[in-house]
């Protein structure tokens, strides 16, 4: 592939290791700020070099895929710009994954190797194949800790000065809501695209600080860090969310973007309190899951501004985003180079505002499921990815998203979106976090059922809240039956897991 043009610089040239392309050109710019120590991009550089040279030392060739099994940190962040520099593939591991549910994507993704924290209890009780070596990081301030007992004295990595932009670099596994996890296995290009695109829709520069508190193995963090390579700029790197510290550090570290999920920004604004939102922060781009309208209302009110995004692991990040500074009764924008349609379920393309599934093409979406060619054949059909979730298109073209079609429940032939009922019970004053998903019956097919968790320590009565929802809602969309729990089940990056409900 030749020369790839970009809107983020002047750069013209990504076949190179992307952070070498950097630090040829802004050595002294911070790339990175983590616990009170900037790094700048020369010594970034340095540093992840000596990485490529000690994994070379223990074996690792060029292609190797490894599985990294670690936290947000200088280990992870170094990694990620390894795969570049010494042309091999990471395999981002959950953290949060059980034994079985890790040691089953090891054998699927067939890893050569598996990175994970000396300390971690957890990943020692991993059971390898005895092909599979295992890399342990010895200090979280470096990934050149990695233990090299046994390794060979003289041995050296070749130094990469091209990439190969269309090949796999990185896999990410699906949650497995539409059955068991599949790696979704994107390329440079991929990156780039949606890297590219997303700077030409909201805009990018040298001058950002974009706070990174997602986790890097999931594509929302993934693409901050290689975003900000790309534009030259810093990110502010946070080991988890934590609402305190992203509140400290938006205003200390003069934050002018940050990426969130809708359970994220809730707390942000209860731990904010009464605080506007600093002058400097130009942009919170919110995904995961449906917004609900009463906290996006709440969080402009307080000045944040929001653009509201769809996306997915499978296109890389972002499709459609709706900038802060346009109505929050428009869709969603498509982001530039990406065509949306809507189809019915024989495949039809449907007009505007007839609902359907958002069908995706964008330079952006995967080339495949990692070794899976039926289930790729499944999703990519004529260039086009089939997404499973379900929305429209209004007259301008603008995206509206209503739900995951594995969530959609089917009640007497009526549709019925659980997001649109979460939203409703999430502007109940007594409700602070609301599930809904669907109950078999025998009447009915199924009813909409809800798990909701409470503000106070005394519930609201059922009868008080089936009212509420009356009033707002038809009445085959009002949950039939209402419980009260602690937590509901989410993922790593608190996107609500509606498939365990009931079941947690």
């Amino acid at each position: 592939m030749g020369a790839v043009r970009t809107h983020l610089d002047r750069i013209d040239d990504w076949n190179a290791p992307w952070l070498r392309v950097r630090a040829s050109t802004s050595p002294a710019a911070a790339a990175l700020v983590f616990e009170g120590r900037s790094v700048d991009y020369a010594t970034l550089l340095a540093r992840v070099e000596g990485v490529v040279r000690r994994l070379g030392q223990i074996g690792v060739a060029r292609g190797d895929v490894l599985a990294v099994f670690l936290p947000n940190g200088l280990p992870m962040v170094e990694l990620v710009h390894a795969a570049f520099v010494g042309d091999f593939i990471v395999q981002f591991v959950n953290t949060r994954l059980t034994r079985p549910e890790i040691e089953y994507q090891l054998r699927d993704s067939r890893a050569r190797w598996f990175v994970h924290l000396a300390d971690d209890d957890a990943a020692e009780a991993v059971d390898l194949d005895s092909d599979v070596g295992r890399l342990r990081v010895c200090d979280q301030q470096s990934a050149q800790s990695i233990d090299t007992k046994g390794a060979a004295e003289n041995a050296e990595n070749a130094r990469i000065e091209r990439i190969d932009l269309a090949v796999p670099r990185f896999i990410l596994y699906t949650s497995g809501t539409s059955g068991q996890a599949k790696g979704v296995a994107l390329s440079s290009a991929n990156l780039l695209a949606s890297a590219n695109a997303s700077a030409a829709l909201l805009g990018a520069s040298a001058a950002d600080r974009w706070l990174l508190c997602l986790p890097i193995f999931h594509v929302g963090g993934l693409s901050i860090l290689l975003r900000s390579v790309l534009t030259g700029s810093a990110v502010v790197l946070h080991t988890r969310f934590d609402p305190l510290a992203v509140d400290r550090d938006l205003d200390r570290e003069r934050i002018s973007g940050i990426s969130l999920v809708a359970t994220m920004l809730a707390r942000l604004l209860e731990v904010r309190g009464p605080k506007q939102a600093p002058s400097h922060l130009a942009c919170v781009l919110l995904g995961g899951s449906a917004v609900p309208d009463a906290l996006r209302n709440a969080a402009v009110r307080a000045g944040f501004p929001v653009a509201v995004s769809y996306g997915l692991t499978e296109a890389a990040s972002q499709v459609a985003t709706r900038p802060p500074n346009m109505s929050h009764d428009a869709g969603l924008q498509p982001l530039p180079g990406t065509a949306i349609r809507i189809v019915d379920e024989s495949g039809h393309v449907l007009g505007p505002r007839e609902t359907g599934e958002i069908c995706v093409h964008a330079d952006s979406v995967m080339h495949g499921y990692w070794r899976r060619p039926d289930a790729t054949r499944e999703v990519l059909r004529d260039g086009w990815l089939h997404t499973g979730d379900v929305g429209a298109l209004d007259a301008e073209g603008g995206l509206h998203v209503f739900d995951r079609r594995s969530d959609l429940i089917v009640s007497g032939g009526e549709n019925v979106y659980p997001a649109e009922i979460e939203s409703v019970l999430l502007a109940h004053p007594d409700i602070a976090e609301a599930g809904v998903a669907g109950e078999d019956d025998e009447v009915y097919g199924a009813r909409p059922a809800a798990w909701l968790v409470c503000r106070g320590a005394n519930p609201p009565q059922v009868e008080a809240l089936h009212a509420f929802c009356r009033e707002r809602l038809a009445s085959y969309k009002c949950p039939v039956k209402y419980s009260f729990v602690d937590a509901l089940p989410r993922n790593a990056i608190g996107k609500l897991q509606r498939r365990r409900l009931g079941h947690s």
